[in-house]
């Protein structure tokens, strides 16, 4: 069941932020070539009320919050911040932001989750910046996955990363009867379980909201010698279309299909190599997320794996491997209970052939 949502408790249970911090929230604003829309504008009431709430809570513990930090929007996600930022209507460089606060929560259209890995780079350490990173967030998710029980969401998450850092590579059936290998060689994984707290214990303090997921980036095979051993078949359902990737050595290398769509990915592969690098595999565990088609949410409702960019997650594909700008992508594809492709069974396996049940019957069996 799914709990009252309460901005103050869920912003001290997941940031507990303490006295003398500087916080911040940040939106993206639509441009000309960009236009606004319905979802957009009610976020940015939304990011107003957050910050709002995260001003009253400063003034309790002890702490500053920024007015709301804007930026116009660059209509791509994975793109770096732009180099000026408006604060209460004066524009300022952007890295007074980035380098001067210990805590932003960024509620923005595109994604600025990748730019706020690379602040977390040049600023080590959690107890000096952390960041939530929200794109696509609705006011509607307040009623599903941001009020889940967040120390059950965590102790899931847990559970499977302590099943992750045994795997030699994960084994998945979907509904369709394809099937995929992972390769999880070479590669740590990551809990992204609502906790950021300036102790906590990871090289890059970057969170989602709503949070739920523990992820890992599949070797992708830069290891002179040792290919990566990610191959299978990945189905995709779009516009009522059934796709199937092909992979080998972790690229998607074939887009089987007739239809408008499978032709679309055809050529949107072939135009940028980098694209088809497959990213990220990842199990979604919070029982309160959807799936509407906001990816969002959708993630944390069960099995997914993305293409695209992967070094914001531990991997090595970054911008420097696409040939342009206008290509950078991650894209996840989810497979949960209201998608209409689900997964039937995943299995992490370790070297001595040791298989780890995570879901049997399309239902999670790890707790």
């Amino acid at each position: 069941m799914t709990n009252a949502f309460d901005l103050e408790k869920f912003l001290v249970d997941v940031f507990a932020p303490v006295q003398g911090e500087k916080a911040g929230v940040v939106i993206d604003l639509p441009t000309a070539e960009v236009p606004d829309n319905p979802a957009w504008r009610e976020r940015r009431m939304m990011a107003a009320e957050w910050r709002e709430g995260l001003e009253r809570l400063g003034r309790k513990i002890g702490f500053e919050t920024l007015p709301l930090v804007t930026f116009p929007c660059n209509g791509r996600s994975g793109a770096d911040f732009p180099e000026a930022c408006s604060i209460d209507g004066n524009v300022v460089p952007t890295a007074t932001v980035l380098d001067g606060t210990s805590l932003l929560l960024v509620l923005t259209e595109f994604s600025m989750t990748a730019a706020l890995c690379d602040v977390c780079k040049r600023r080590p350490g959690a107890d000096v910046f952390r960041a939530a990173s929200m794109p696509g967030v609705q006011k509607w998710m307040e009623e599903t996955s941001l009020a889940a029980d967040y120390n059950e969401v965590a102790k899931r998450c847990r559970l499977l990363k302590e099943a992750f850092l045994k795997a030699d590579h994960a084994e998945v059936v979907f509904s369709t009867g394809h099937r995929c290998l992972f390769d999880l060689r070479h590669r740590l994984c990551e809990a992204d379980d609502g906790y950021l707290h300036r102790d906590k214990n990871d090289d890059i303090p970057v969170i989602n909201l709503p949070s739920g997921e523990t992820f890992q980036v599949p070797y992708e095979g830069e290891i002179a010698g040792d290919p990566s051993r990610t191959s299978g078949e990945l189905p995709v359902q779009e516009d009522g279309e059934h796709i199937v990737f092909r992979v080998a050595a972790n690229k998607i290398v074939e887009v089987l299909g007739d239809g408008r769509a499978a032709a679309r990915y055809r050529e949107f592969f072939a135009t940028d190599a980098a694209r088809a690098n497959v990213a990220e595999m990842a199990f979604g565990c919070n029982d309160e997320a959807r799936v509407t088609g906001n990816v969002l949410e959708d993630e944390k409702a069960g099995f997914h794996w993305a293409y695209g960019r992967s070094d914001h997650l531990g991997g090595k594909v970054g911008i420097a491997q696409f040939s342009s700008l206008a290509h950078l992508v991650h894209q996840d594809i989810v497979y949960a209970k209201e998608s209409p492709i689900a997964v039937t069974r995943a299995d992490l396996v370790e070297t001595s052939g040791k298989r780890i049940p995570i879901i049997e019957n399309g239902a999670y069996v790890l707790w």
